[in-house]
């Protein structure tokens, strides 16, 4: 019998979950919790809380909450490469940064053609060592988030980061306010969060699935994966099964690969993101507005977190 956190929209749902299991709060006190990313050798967490101007960190081992940067440029999103190097979305630099093993920060992507990104806002990394994130405005809108600005590129597009000549590249150009975004674990699909509805009115809360080419560095075709009923999704992740792990405005909603909405993690304010972790990739991190909360899951992240 599964606690009240959880619910079942198709059967295959209660292979995923744990019928002893509660969701827990870890800790309260952000603005606007965003872009959580697990460093198995630390046994922590860390995470933006953006309006605030800093990186909070959980300390797997005793509960632990401290400040892991402040300020931040207002980070948002995050991701650890397969060197173990946390890597940012930065709104108020808007621009890709790197922290590297001695401390130091390495800046990925500032400018295309010349021109400043917007505010990037979530990555992901590639097998290759490619560098995929989104470049919204959220970040420019206002001051809340970042320094407001007017764009300079005048669009929101998703770019590649090359992981040897650091060319950096667009690979998604139709999307209204590209934001999360992951891959398959055979990294055949990419899949992209469009939340356009926030700039355009009745605009797009969808999962748009893009396949990806042969040469690994370009995208084919694309097609709609997903309507959120509820707010939007933001940021999500994929476990090993290719099942897709998505925040919305009631929660965590679990998708099979075919597109079914499986079930969902009920969580008591709207959630902006998640990852896995723990030693065993089962523990289901989530951000919400205020909160961050966790769960186990029987599931699993992928090696590194993607």
């Amino acid at each position: 019998m599964l606690t009240k956190d959880f619910e079942v929209i198709d059967a295959r749902f209660t292979r995923l979950v744990h019928g002893n299991c509660h969701l827990e709060t870890l800790w309260t006190g952000s603005r606007w919790a965003e872009g959580p990313a697990y460093f198995a050798a630390g046994k922590y967490l860390v995470w933006s809380d953006i309006p605030n101007d800093r990186v909070m960190r959980y300390d797997e081992t005793d509960g632990s909450v401290s400040v892991f940067l402040q300020p931040a440029g207002n980070h948002n999103g995050h991701t650890v490469d397969r060197q173990g190097r946390l890597v940012s979305c930065e709104h108020g630099g808007r621009c890709v940064s790197r922290i590297e093993h001695d401390g130091s920060r390495t800046v990925l992507a500032s400018h295309i053609d010349g021109k400043r990104l917007n505010s990037p806002n979530d990555v992901v990394v590639k097998s290759d060592d490619s560098v995929w994130f989104t470049d919204p405005t959220y970040g420019i809108d206002s001051h809340y988030e970042g320094n407001a600005a007017e764009s300079e590129l005048g669009v929101s597009h998703v770019y590649r980061i090359d992981g040897s000549t650091g060319a950096v590249t667009s690979v998604v150009q139709h999307i209204v306010k590209p934001n999360g975004l992951a891959f398959s674990p055979d990294e055949s699909l990419l899949y992209v969060v469009d939340t356009g509805v926030s700039h355009v009115v009745n605009g797009p809360r969808d999962i748009h699935v893009f396949d990806v080419a042969a040469d690994g560095r370009s995208l084919g075709a694309s097609r709609l994966f997903a309507t959120c009923p509820v707010g939007v999704f933001d940021g999500l992740r994929i476990d090993t099964a290719g099942h897709i792990w998505t925040s919305t405005a009631e929660g965590v909603y679990c998708y099979h690969p075919d597109g079914t909405l499986l079930g969902k993690i009920k969580v008591p304010e709207t959630v902006a993101n998640l990852c896995f972790g723990g030693p065993k990739r089962n523990r289901l991190y989530i951000c919400g507005t205020t909160s961050l909360y966790a769960t186990y899951v029987n599931a699993h992240g992928a090696s590194w977190p993607r």
